[in-house]
């Protein structure tokens, strides 16, 4: 079993033990997780890697409450999912954990700083603070002046930009990215890597990428290899406390 070795005083941002999690595909039944003891450490950029159905994106739903697994147990922020309810759940995503898809997931009738907006809205947030809100993190993701323009209107990098935006609307302690380079061509997505790198470091947030890039595995401080719904290994590259990298 590999696990990364915790930070000095901090809890890690999220822990699975003996996670694992099975789908049934027509009569057939997949197993995409087995056993999984694992520690997300806090303020860090956490990459996984792994092939085509080894796991990543199953293991990236649970972290984020999407999904719950059939056995073993989830603390995210040192909150056991098992012990939330459905309305529960809903509530924890929307103030503790941002997500970032690489089909973007954006309100295609709603302009960059709507959609930006929109968590802000659901965590009760007023207008006016929703806005101001919006329209600084579209600034810090390199938006300005295309606050108004809706996503049809958007290349995929800056559709991608606003998407990064929204995830941290709401200040989330996890920021969850599933492969959100992967449609994206080179350059745009290593800009994007930096982009995420830049806000973790400036902001602390505890950032899990899943993704076979070696660019994002470059970026990584921590990175954990899945195969076949297991942990393979964990590489611990350069870890930084969260008061260092807000530093």
């Amino acid at each position: 079993m590999n696990k990364t070795p915790p930070p000095q005083g901090r809890p890690p941002i999220a822990r699975l033990h003996g996670v694992s999690k099975r789908y049934r595909m027509g009569h057939a039944e997949v197993r995409a997780l087995h056993e999984v003891h694992l520690d997300v450490q806090p303020g860090e950029f956490t990459v996984i890697a792994g092939p085509s159905g080894s796991g990543k994106s199953t293991l990236l739903h649970l972290l984020g409450a999407l999904d719950r697994p059939d056995r073993g147990q989830i603390e995210v922020a040192q909150q056991n999912l098992a012990g939330l309810s459905k309305n529960a759940l809903a509530e924890f995503r929307a103030h503790r954990i941002g997500f970032v898809f690489q089909s973007f997931n954006l309100l295609p009738v709603l302009t960059a700083w709507e959609n930006v907006a929109y968590p802000m809205q659901l965590g009760n947030v007023p207008p006016a603070q929703r806005r101001e809100r919006a329209m600084k993190l579209l600034a810090a993701v390199g938006l300005e002046g295309k606050e108004a323009h809706k996503p049809g209107e958007l290349s995929g990098g800056q559709r991608q930009r606003v998407a990064i935006a929204r995830a941290l609307a709401n200040e989330p302690e996890l920021l969850i990215a599933d492969e959100p380079t992967a449609n994206l061509d080179r350059k745009t997505g290593v800009d994007i890597i930096d982009l995420l790198r830049q806000t973790q470091r400036r902001t602390g947030t505890s950032v899990v990428f899943s993704s076979h890039d070696p660019a994002v595995l470059d970026a990584a401080d921590t990175r954990i290899f899945i195969v076949d719904g297991e942990i393979e290994r964990v590489e611990q590259l350069n870890h930084r406390s969260t008061d260092e990298v807000r530093s």
